[in-house]
């Protein structure tokens, strides 16, 4: 282990992906947040490879290509307000932090929400306010966002989220099935609203109003690991 250290291995980490990921600023950005600080001690031998990573609750830290590719299609700049469903461990509200003005992560799982909060608080993130889901999707309160960012799937585009959106805000979504899903760019323009695939994905279910019931979700897709199909 003589002369490892979590920036080199963030660096190694981006390098997988960096051409593909296609966006300067957001592979520096992933570079700056250390990904072990975001996973599990038990899982920390995983924290640098480009897979997910179980976080506890049925839940993970998606794959780190993945994440580069939701971020770069987000456009995103240093005046943007962003909003993440999906707090999780924190890692993407980090790199979101880092490239946008102001960050709010919606998380419904009080204990992720409690620790992706703490974490985030100590390692200086001031940018991003961690929040307890409410029923309605979103945070409506703080709307409308430059972008938002889903990190769970999602049945249908959901007209909830897009009434969130400024005019000019782009919403990256994993929508389709419990088993598979394409990964969705919606940008809004005055009262219209272009659509483009990405490519396909895998993520765990979006559980809420106008998403999955937590009944409709089995125990297998709340283990089924975020990352590209």
């Amino acid at each position: 282990m003589g002369g490892w250290n979590r920036a080199d291995a963030n660096v190694k980490l981006v390098d997988r992906f960096r051409d593909e990921v296609g966006d300067a600023r957001v592979a520096a950005a992933m570079e700056r947040v250390p990904r072990g600080a975001f996973v599990p001690r038990e899982n920390r031998h995983l924290a640098y490879k480009d897979v997910a990573v179980p976080i506890g609750e049925g839940q993970t830290v998606s794959q780190p290509f993945i994440v580069g590719l939701m971020v770069s299609a987000l456009d995103l700049k240093r005046t943007d307000k962003v909003l993440e469903i999906g707090a999780g461990s924190g890692y993407q509200a980090a790199i979101l932090a880092e490239l946008a003005g102001q960050v709010v992560s919606v998380e419904r799982l009080p204990s992720l929400a409690e620790s992706a909060r703490l974490r985030l608080d100590r390692m200086g993130y001031s940018r991003v306010r961690v929040v307890l889901a409410e029923e309605e999707l979103g945070w409506r309160r703080e709307a409308p966002y430059d972008a938002i960012v889903v990190a769970a799937a999602a049945p249908k585009l959901m007209r909830v989220l897009m009434d969130q959106m400024a005019d000019g805000a782009r919403l990256v979504v994993p929508v389709g099935s419990l088993e598979g899903q394409d990964l969705m760019k919606v940008t809004r323009s005055g009262r219209s609203y272009s659509v483009e695939t990405i490519g396909a994905c895998r993520f765990v279910p979006l559980i809420g109003k106008d998403a999955w019931a937590e009944h409709e979700v089995r125990e297998r897709f709340l283990r089924q690991p975020n990352g590209c199909a």
